[in-house]
């Protein structure tokens, strides 16, 4: 069973944030990509902006972000 719980967040700006994370969903396991605020108590929630992908996608991910890193190197 995969490791539940926040990878990373990532300064956005104003108040957000990019949370990556393996979250589960209805027994599901994701990797997920999302743009979480911060409310006026200060608590980060979630937004609908972002991406919930199998973990079988991840190598191919993995590949795009290196194959951007080349591109903008």
């Amino acid at each position: 069973m995969a490791k539940l719980g926040i990878i990373k967040d990532i300064d956005k700006g104003r108040g957000e944030v990019i949370r990556v994370e393996i979250s589960e969903y209805k027994g599901q396991t994701f990797f997920n990509i999302r743009v979480w605020y911060q409310d006026a108590t200060g608590e980060f929630k979630p937004t609908q902006k972002g991406v919930a992908l199998s973990p079988s996608v991840i190598g191919e991910l993995k590949e795009a972000i290196e194959e951007a890193e080349r591109w903008l190197a």
